[in-house]
């Protein structure tokens, strides 16, 4: 199996200290709290894989390090996990997914009102600021590069529809990149709903888009689950010749897809699930050395193409 190089820059940081940093850890121990969705999809069940393989290898480096995780399906659970790592777990520590940037916004706050350390980690908070560390895929590019690759191989007047995710400030990003690069194409977006990141939802979107839309010449989907359920809608209304996708994330299915040239699925623009493992090793660093983690680490996105895919097939990740 072909290892991932999307986060080598927090493992080599990891590998470089690893010594003097266990040393340190056994003086002084810390409790790390991490609370991210569940596995509701292909990304998030990734996630999960790669949060739990972490946790794993850190706690047998850093034995003095103690690691509470959590998964929430909802904002109201991951908010109460939060509540409850503060108040009965004595974190020193947190790093956070959001569910929701709204919802998470005041318990994350706590938080550091609390006087501890806070990463944010993918889907940023309401509020600027709160966080030592934000750890993200880079958002705006996500967007740009598929926007780009739709302007580049649409002519003007072309028709397409857009799924956003579930409400936060990535997706606001993400949707206002694409937006702006494709400004000046003659481009029309026909609609744009949130499909929530989820193929089933997704599937009803597509369903929504197909019986509104006599003619739709591409689909950004914007995140690989839901360029499934798109796919699986667009099959049942006989209309698969007629339009090509773009989702994201870099699932093997997609990507082995594009490897074969599949029409419907050209490209694909990367954003790995591997970011919450340079997030967790990142917030170790904090307590067991004197590494800088303070600020921002965003992990660019690439576009998969034929010619490159290979490079990112895993056929035996999760994800």
């Amino acid at each position: 199996m072909k290892r991932r190089h999307f986060f080598s820059a927090a493992a080599a940081i990891s590998v470089a200290i690893a010594t003097a940093g266990a040393v340190r850890a056994q003086d002084a121990g810390a409790t790390i709290g991490v609370s991210i969705p569940s596995a509701t999809h292909g990304f998030m069940g990734g996630l999960n894989w790669h949060a739990q393989q972490t946790i794993a290898r850190l706690s047998k480096v850093y034995p003095n390090l103690k690691f509470v995780l959590a998964t929430a399906g909802e904002p109201g659970k991951q908010v109460d996990d939060i509540e409850d790592m503060l108040a009965t777990r004595n974190i020193d520590g947190l790093v956070v997914l959001p569910f929701e940037s709204e919802p998470l916004t005041a318990p994350v706050k706590a938080v550091k009102d609390a006087g501890k350390w806070v990463t944010v980690v993918d889907r940023g908070l309401a509020i600027d600021g709160i966080e030592d560390l934000y750890v993200a895929g880079d958002n705006t590019a996500f967007g740009r590069v598929a926007g780009e690759y739709f302007k580049a191989n649409l002519k003007s007047g072309a028709k397409v529809v857009v799924l956003r995710g579930i409400p936060t400030t990535l997706d606001n990003e993400r949707v206002a990149a694409f937006e702006a690069a494709i400004d000046g194409s003659g481009i029309e977006v026909l609609d744009k709903q949130h499909g929530n990141w989820n193929r089933d939802d997704a599937f009803q979107v597509m369903q929504d888009y197909l019986s509104k839309y006599p003619h739709i010449d591409a689909v950004w989907a914007a995140d690989d689950d839901m360029a499934i359920g798109v796919q699986e809608a667009i099959a049942q209304a006989g209309r698969t010749n007629e339009m090509w996708i773009i989702g994201g994330a870099g699932m093997k299915e997609i990507v082995k897809r594009i490897m074969d040239k599949d029409p419907q699925f050209p490209v694909d623009v990367t954003y790995p699930p591997a970011l919450i493992s340079a997030a967790i090793e990142m917030t170790a660093l904090r307590f067991v050395s004197d590494t800088p983690v303070y600020g921002r680490f965003i992990i660019g996105s690439t576009l998969i193409t034929p010619e490159n895919a290979e490079r990112f097939y895993f056929p035996d990740s999760p994800f």
